[in-house]
């Protein structure tokens, strides 16, 4: 008898059809190309243009989340998760937010979350033809500084005169089309409501990606222009109704990233070099983080947003693993790539005109392999988590890149982006010494060890001191913690930046020509060739399937449709809802199954009854957590929090048997409110949108 894995057996199937238009409620699709018909087949619901544009006008993205307008008033329904820095940085060594939530009784308490920013889509334009004439006959370092031009200049060409906006060109189906996105965007962002961390990640790490959950991973901002609660006439309906099994649920948001459409190759490298590698690193990362967290209570409250990252992230990309582990998986994803293949050779046109793409990915994956670690230590991941060197870089390099001409500057300082850039780069926010000079040493110390074989890399980030030691001095006698040293050096431009004597900025200065060449490399060598073959594949892919697949994701806003449901796994049926009483019988007193003071003292008058958490079809990402999940009436039922164990190999495929989406209720969230908490102002808010 031949065996089959689990994960082979689970997604097999999907893999393989994804070769194909896409199965029942897979998909995270544009509005643009919303398979509205399917939906009215499978699910009687109409899903028409008023309809998707009342969703899409309502839709918020926020910093590596997603979120929803419920009231005319600003008022942003996300998860709890997604707000964990600015409960950090409102609180103090008296007061620790993140451990006992927000509690506002009127907006002259709701307090401005440092560098949070909220987007609204407000156009899309679609800029293909334009650069793909920008990039037509170039290859490696030539095709990606045409792009970064034309991107840059299709920005500033949709951000024109546009108050407020912001713009961005992102690539769908892997440089098949190229739309500029222009947002309008909320610099003042405010914290409302936020319940005990106790309650909002009940059953912690051990619950995380299972099922079932009882969390109240749901938190309330409100957007401000002017100094005053912003006029949002387009928001969501709030509902406080329970949700049905079989009931249609849609979701709006951005998730994050999937790989959905990558070659064989590329899977290859993510299993064999660069998961592993990032793996290691998070494991390390999280003992120092939770060693720094033993020293006392203000130093684990300090820790406790980062190490629930690090958690959050290690267990996704083990999943992502296991799955590019498995055999049957990475057979299916043989078959996929082989029928699409097969699809283009029996038109000999169509094969002219795309020649071998896979090919030449599977090329680039040799450079990949050999300037990796060199781009990822001195590059992408230089610094990491530490905000005072990543303020260092980005005055550094705007100072050097203001200079330049628009079309030779690096993407992220295009002239559409300066505004942004300017506000990270000189907005207030607090800074916790101890724990920036334990990121810098950590980075510094796998930069040592990674860089060996590069001598003149490794002296460029370490010169002859220790990572203990340069950590150390840069964090102490860097200025860059105050904001008006970062207002100067950024107005001062060049000339302020090569004159500073802060240690940070001398040290970035020092090393950000490797930094620049270990980039430029990967560019010419890496990204460049890749890109360039990924468009073919698309058009390829286009030719073949037509419109009838989906994009991966992008982070852009995404609309994802299913039905509230449970799975069955091994002979096990997995019912689709928790409800508020359940919580009281799983609660152990001991963390993380402690509960909060508040919901021990309101559990009498709590309806227990109530649904709490449940799951959909729905096909999901992160970064759709705090993405509004909606009724047919387009009515706010919940907010998505998080996935099934299942659904962590939803980066490369969907299964719809297993892969589940997990919310939490507006019921449950309104109860809560009511019950627990006593904001009946907020309650009155949603009920009326008012």
């Amino acid at each position: 008898m031949v065996r089959v894995s689990l994960v082979g057996a689970l997604f097999c199937a999907s893999m393989v059809a994804l070769a194909s238009p896409a199965a029942a409620d897979e998909g995270m699709w544009t509005f643009e190309n919303f398979p509205a018909a399917r939906v009215k087949a499978a699910y009687g619901v109409t899903t028409d243009g008023p309809w998707l544009q009342r969703l899409r006008a309502a839709a918020v993205r926020i910093p590596g989340c997603s979120a929803s307008v419920v009231s005319s008033a600003g008022l942003v329904l996300t998860n709890n998760h997604c707000v964990t820095s600015c409960l950090v940085q409102l609180s103090s060594a008296d007061k620790d937010h993140l451990k006992d939530g927000v509690l506002t009784a009127g907006r002259a308490e709701e307090r401005p979350c440092a560098g949070m920013w909220a987007e609204v889509l407000m156009e899309t334009t679609d800029v293909t033809d334009q650069i793909r004439g920008a990039v037509a006959g170039k290859s490696g370092a030539a095709f990606t500084a045409a792009r970064d031009a034309a991107f840059a200049a299709a920005e500033g060409a949709a951000c024109k005169g546009v108050a407020a906006s912001r713009c961005q060109t992102t690539s769908l189906y892997r440089g098949g089309q190229y739309v500029v996105y222009r947002y309008h965007r909320y610099s003042d962002v405010r914290m409302v409501f936020a319940p005990e961390f106790a309650t909002a990640f009940f059953g912690g790490d051990p619950d995380n990606f299972n099922f079932p959950r009882y969390d109240m991973d749901a938190a309330f901002l409100r957007v401000y222009e002017g100094g005053k609660p912003a006029k949002t006439p387009k928001f969501l309906k709030w509902s406080a109704a329970a949700p049905t099994a079989g009931e249609p649920t849609f979701v709006a948001g951005n998730p994050g990233s999937t790989e959905r459409l990558l070659t064989v190759s590329q899977l290859e490298s993510y299993r064999d070099l660069s998961i592993p590698v990032d793996q290691l690193q998070r494991s390390e990362l999280r003992g120092r983080l939770i060693e720094y967290g033993r020293r006392g209570a203000d130093e684990r409250r300090l820790v406790a947003d980062p190490i629930f990252l690090l958690e959050n992230s290690f267990k996704v990309f083990f999943g992502r693993q296991f799955v590019l582990n498995d055999k049957a998986f990475m057979d299916a994803k043989r078959v996929q790539e082989a029928e699409l293949r097969s699809r283009v050779a029996a038109d000999p046109a169509l094969a002219a005109g795309i020649g071998d793409p896979w090919g030449e990915i599977a090329g680039a994956q040799e450079a990949y392999a050999v300037n990796y670690l060199r781009y990822r230590q001195l590059e992408t991941e230089a610094g990491r988590g530490s905000v005072l060197f990543s303020w260092a870089r980005g005055l550094v390099r705007a100072a050097a890149e203001r200079e330049r001409p628009a079309a030779e500057r690096l993407p992220e300082f295009a002239d559409a982006r300066l505004a942004m850039e300017e506000r990270r780069l000189t907005a207030p926010r607090t800074i916790e010494a101890p724990l920036e000079q334990l990121y810098l040493e950590h980075w510094l110390l796998k930069s040592r060890e990674y860089l060996a074989t590069s001598p003149a890399d490794q002296t460029a980030v370490l010169g002859r001191e220790s990572p203990e030691g340069l950590s150390a001095r840069l964090v102490a006698d860097t200025k860059l913690a105050d904001p008006a040293v970062r207002k100067a050096l950024w107005d001062g431009g060049v000339k302020a930046i090569e004159a500073s004597e802060d240690p940070l900025i001398r040290y970035v200065l020092g090393m950000d020509a490797a930094a620049r060449a270990a980039r430029a490399t990967w560019e010419a060598e890496v990204t460049g060739p890749t890109e360039r073959a990924a468009e073919r594949i698309a058009r390829a892919r286009f030719a073949v399937y037509g419109d009838s697949v989906y994009p991966d994701a992008t982070f852009t806003l995404r609309l994802s449709y299913g039905k509230v449901d449970g799975w069955t796994h091994r002979g096990t049926e997995v019912t689709p809802f928790t409800t508020l009483g359940g919580t009281f019988e799983r609660a152990t007193g001991e963390a993380p199954y402690a509960l909060a003071p508040s919901w021990i003292a309101a559990e009498a008058k709590l309806n227990k009854d109530i649904v709490y958490n449940y799951t959909t079809t729905n096909d999901i990402i992160g970064g759709n957590s705090g993405s509004p999940v909606v009724n047919a009436r387009g009515e706010v039922i919940g907010a998505a929090f998080d996935g099934n164990i299942h659904s962590l190999g939803g980066a490369y495929g969907y299964d719809p048997v297993l892969n589940r989406m997990v919310v939490v209720s507006s019921a449950a969230i309104t109860e809560a409110l009511r019950v627990v908490y006593g904001r009946e102002a907020l309650v009155k808010e949603l009920m009326t949108g008012k």
